[in-house]
């Protein structure tokens, strides 16, 4: 396998609920292990996600978990989740799904680069970029 580079977000304890939620909407195959699965036995902790991972027909890859035990969950604004292309259909889709619940900044439309570009925080608290590339001919 190649080296690859993806978004591996940590989440105060709905890492299932986020996961689940993200392959509704981008497809694909989601593998989860909890914390259980490798021991952990901390009260309240064996069903928590220690790792999640989504592969998507796409080529997309987004990992998550929870936050272990005795570690803060410490959200921050230093980073979002982008999507690009051309395919104006599925990125609207996407936007539509990821935005649903959750709080538009930018709305997606047609910006002065030419393309279409919107920024949304999702229901999650996780910031997310869709871009639709303009062709250029």
């Amino acid at each position: 396998m190649p080296s690859r580079l993806n978004p591996y977000i940590s989440f105060d304890g709905n890492a299932r609920e986020a996961m689940e939620f993200y392959k509704s909407v981008l497809g694909g195959d989601l593998r989860l292990n909890t914390f259980g699965d490798f021991g952990g036995q901390a009260p309240g902790e064996a069903d928590k996600i220690m790792h999640g991972m989504l592969e998507t027909d796409r080529g997309f890859t987004l990992m998550g978990a929870d936050t272990p035990p005795g570690m803060e969950h410490k959200p921050g604004n230093n980073f979002a989740v982008s999507l690009s292309g051309e395919d104006a259909d599925e990125l609207r889709g996407y936007w539509e799904k990821l935005s649903a619940g959750g709080t538009v900044s930018v709305p997606l439309e047609k910006q002065m680069w030419g393309d279409t570009f919107g920024m949304c925080v999702d229901r999650f608290g996780i910031s997310w970029m869709v871009n639709i590339n303009e062709s250029r001919a």
